[in-house]
């Protein structure tokens, strides 16, 4: 990174330096979500470093120390840390290239990567078991088609609520995703067991093009809290106690890979940005990729001459 010389005019304090930041960033059209990471990141780090701190007051060993408390606190994991870490050092860098701030690096801390929670087969049976319309809510049957669709999509329930009835392209099979986190609209595959799904579920929903796929009871958009709920009460009442909505991105992920599909179409339908987050699914379900593996494994597939080799003595 260039080095900047600071100078008198470039004095400012760190909370003034952050509502510019976050000023910019909305001018910038980040999502809200974003920026709400943003605040929280900021309120830690300013919790800690004072409210009057200023902007040239902070040095590498801010830094190093700000770390060192986070991580003294027993319910934050050295993975939210680096969440924290990550939002205030997009904060920081940001100063440091107007000149409030000594250039310098921020380095993440060394988390082990856990292997991430997934519904078991088990457990999927329970959850994709149809319902009966004729004894169920209308809203029992919309969840089961959510989860569905989420299984079917491995899309973020900020997505989901997002879908309008006109983005589902049945004559194409695909489905057209407009609220995403990275802003960047894309279009995925419709399985034909989702779409199938799909096409019953409207039946009962009605509706226009412009209305969202899934409604309240009043037709209008859910809430991404109202999905939440509703999920947890679904899975609850099939006895699975796993209730994340999370939990079927991750679901859909380690399912696709351990079926073989590739990891660029997997980044693809994931809308990440970087193949590298996408490879962090293969590295953390190492122990699952074990399955099948000597029926795939090249050396245990090709014909080796195993006659007894006899071995000369010296």
């Amino acid at each position: 990174m260039k080095r900047i010389i600071l100078n008198e005019s470039a004095i400012m304090k760190l909370a003034d330096g952050h509502k510019r930041f976050v000023l910019e960033k909305k001018a910038m059209n980040l999502s809200d979500d974003t920026i709400k990471y943003y605040d929280v990141c900021f309120k830690f780090f300013s919790e800690y470093v004072g409210d009057d701190v200023m902007c040239c007051d902070i040095t590498p060993d801010t830094i190093i120390d700000y770390i060192l408390h986070l991580r003294k606190r027993s319910e934050i994991s050295d993975t939210t840390v680096n969440t924290y870490l990550r939002g205030t050092r997009a904060f920081l860098y940001n100063l440091m290239e107007k000149g409030y701030i000594e250039p310098f690096k921020i380095r993440l801390v060394r988390a082990e990567k856990k292997i991430k929670e997934t519904y078991t087969d088990e457990e999927l049976s329970r959850l994709l078991k149809k319902p009966d319309l004729k004894k169920e809510s209308f809203a029992v049957y919309r969840t089961w088609v959510i989860v569905c669709y989420l299984l079917g999509t491995g899309n973020r329930s900020r997505t989901l609520v997002n879908v309008k009835i006109g983005d589902i392209d049945f004559i194409n099979r695909e489905i057209k995703l407009k609220k995403v986190k990275n802003k960047k609209q894309y279009t995925i595959p419709l399985s034909r067991t989702l779409e199938k799904a799909l096409l019953e579920y409207l039946e009962y929903r009605k509706g226009t093009e412009d209305d969202y796929l899934f409604c309240n009871q009043y037709g209008e958009q859910l809430s991404q809290e109202a999905v939440i709920s509703s999920i947890k009460r679904f899975n609850n009442s099939r006895g699975v106690t796993k209730t994340s909505i999370h939990l079927f991105r991750h679901t859909f992920a380690k399912k696709w890979i351990l079926n073989k599909g590739d990891i660029f179409r997997l980044q693809q339908i994931l809308g990440h940005s970087s193949i590298e987050i996408v490879k962090e699914y293969v590295n953390i379900y190492g122990r699952d990729l074990q399955q099948n593996f000597d029926e795939f494994n090249p050396l245990d597939n090709i014909d080796i001459n195993r006659e007894k080799i006899n071995m000369k003595r010296r």
